[in-house]
């Protein structure tokens, strides 16, 4: 599945498009994850329960935000040992970002799923929806670390030249998770354990490509043993306080968006109440296409960018910032036009008219 790119000397607009097409691709099967769920949610069990799953987003988006962290982090130090030859240090500096976030994550949410009730509280449930919100968090919650190596996975499989594996660990679980969800919430009538079951074995299934392909050692990025001596630990821990310092900027954009949610939850459902909320989460569901294509200009410029850096090439650089900047700002009025022409055509997407919460979405 390895592709033919050379960071240091393809075009500049000739590389960038080898991976912003399927970047972009993945990206938007990364927000069929989330948007599917939110059709089968608001039109298989209804708009409290669409609601409820919206009363959980902000800690998807700490865990992604996580992911991407660790992700940027790594692939940043990583293409720049690549561009010195550095080959073994870029491998251990992969190896390290994938097994503190997921020892991390795993920790964090196992503490978090002992205190589902009180948190969904905190977060702004209300008594009628702390039920549904408790049952999604049960079923999701102890599955995110996979979501969050997927997300830093895809950097890895893209910095090792292979773009279009890294869309196809997009694009394989979304599908499944069409499947699972249609199956889980209308033939077996599982509810919000089945929507949140179907996104979980997605993230699993999708996790599982990333680490397959890391642990294939004719691939230039893969797994390789990490010493456990004192001195070793030291090094690790350095490390990845290096990473985190290049990619906190990532985490803190979702981190803003959480809290915006966050803050949403709270005002929408103390002067709407529930619809008010099942209203505002269509407006979040539909925000990661939007999100996601803006991410993958930036996942597609990143290792151009950090590679070039690293090479001391700064004329390629500049070149690859001017493309990503002017697709992004075309990308963006395309999108003000689609939201302001077809607004009730998304919001029925996920609910039916008859709800109340249609005419506040």
């Amino acid at each position: 599945m390895k592709d033919s790119i050379d960071f240091g000397s393809m075009e500049i607009p000739k590389l960038f498009r080898k991976l912003l097409i399927p970047t972009v691709l993945g990206m938007v099967f990364s927000a069929v994850f989330v948007i599917t769920d939110g059709i089968f949610v608001g039109q298989g069990i209804g708009s409290d329960a669409l609601a409820a799953v919206n009363i959980t987003a902000p800690l998807f988006l700490i865990s992604t935000g996580i992911g991407l962290m660790f992700g940027v982090g790594a692939s940043v130090v990583a293409s720049i040992h690549l561009s010195q030859g550095k080959l073994k240090t870029a491998r251990i500096n992969v190896t390290q970002a994938v097994v503190i976030s997921s020892l991390f994550l795993a920790v964090l949410w196992g503490v978090v799923c002992l205190f589902a009730p009180q948190v969904a509280v905190w977060l702004g449930s209300s008594e009628r929806l702390l039920p549904l919100a408790v049952e999604y968090m049960y079923w999701f919650l102890p599955f995110l670390v996979f979501s969050a190596l997927l997300s830093s996975g895809m950097f890895f499989v893209r910095l090792d030249g292979s773009p279009n594996y890294a869309m196809l660990c997009n694009a394989i679980p979304a599908v499944v998770n069409i499947l699972l969800d249609y199956v889980f919430i209308f033939i077996l009538k599982w509810g919000m354990m089945g929507a949140a079951l179907a996104t979980s074995l997605g993230y699993i299934l999708g996790a599982g490509m990333i680490v397959v392909y890391l642990s294939r050692r004719r691939n230039v990025i893969h797994f390789c043993r990490v010493k456990l001596s004192k001195k070793s630990m030291r090094l690790t821990w350095r490390n990845v306080k290096y990473m985190c310092h290049l990619g906190v900027s990532t985490f803190l954009c979702e981190a803003a968006i959480a809290c915006m949610m966050f803050a949403g939850n709270y005002v929408f459902i103390h002067y709407l109440g529930e619809d008010g909320v099942a209203a505002f989460s269509i407006a979040c569901y539909f925000f990661p296409i939007i999100f996601m294509v803006y991410n993958a200009i930036g996942q597609s410029a990143q290792p151009i960018l950090s590679y070039n850096f690293g090479a001391g090439d700064t004329m390629r650089v500049r070149s690859a910032f001017r493309l990503a900047l002017g697709t992004a700002v075309t990308c963006g009025l395309v999108f003000f036009a689609l939201t302001a022409l077809f607004n009730h055509q998304i919001v029925a997407m996920f609910i039916d008219r008859s709800y109340p919460a249609y005419d506040i979405a």
